[in-house]
């Protein structure tokens, strides 16, 4: 059985989970924040989610983990059989995580502190964003998937990488990307009524306060 090894509140954690739930494979959950050497032991550079396969073999980062079940598990295929598509699907997934969420992502220090970001950063995020609203708003079909009239890997992992672009520019540079990228709502709000996507919200809710109470533990604390 698959070991999916991290915390409901992270969006690439779920992304994983989304997939293995699509997959119908049994997996077990192992609650971690990182840290220490038996983590790193799983997850080389300390990040989650990280995954131990059937046979033991350890795997990190969410596009090698979804790689490797969607090759190990090839029953409800999530690429297309013709390698150029399977590579224009990757393009659209690379592209979002690359240039939609990673700035965003430099957002998130400021929004959990309860700061506004400064101005050079906001403005260093936003010309990053540019160029992913720009290649998403010429790649995306959605119709009704995002490459076409069937779901592939790209539904799943931009769905999730869009919770942290939808939550962090909303709130720190006063700007609704997914709006700029038409069909997008529309699509998000499709990939939100299904019962897998129901299911990894209610888990990643249920798991926050836990999560922000890590949070907390780990800032300094005040000087005297």
């Amino acid at each position: 059985m698959i070991t999916l090894h991290g915390f409901a509140a992270s969006n690439y954690y779920n992304l994983v989970k989304h997939l293995l739930l699509y997959k119908e494979l049994p997996f077990q959950e192992s609650l971690t924040y990182s840290g220490g050497d038996d983590w790193l032991s799983i997850s080389p550079v300390g990040k989650v989610p990280a995954i131990t396969t059937a046979d033991g073999r350890h795997l990190s980062e969410s596009s090698v983990i979804c790689d490797f079940i969607e090759e190990s598990y090839p029953a409800k295929p999530l690429y297309p059989a013709d390698p150029g598509e399977r590579a224009a699907i990757r393009q659209i997934m690379k592209i979002a995580e690359l240039y939609l969420e990673l700035p965003s992502r430099r957002l998130i220090p400021y929004a959990f502190s309860g700061k506004t970001a400064p101005k050079e950063i906001q403005t260093e995020v936003s010309k990053v964003l540019n160029r992913g609203v720009g290649a998403m708003q010429l790649l995306c079909k959605f119709s009704p998937w995002i490459a076409g009239d069937k779901m592939t890997l790209a539904d799943i992992y931009v769905y999730y990488v869009n919770t942290i672009v939808n939550t962090f520019s909303a709130s720190q540079l006063n700007r609704d990307i997914l709006a700029e990228i038409p069909g997008m709502k529309a699509w998000t709000a499709l990939m939100s009524e299904s019962a897998i996507a129901q299911t990894v919200e209610a888990d990643r809710v249920a798991n926050m306060p836990n999560f922000m109470a890590y949070i907390k533990a780990q800032q300094p604390a005040p000087k005297a």
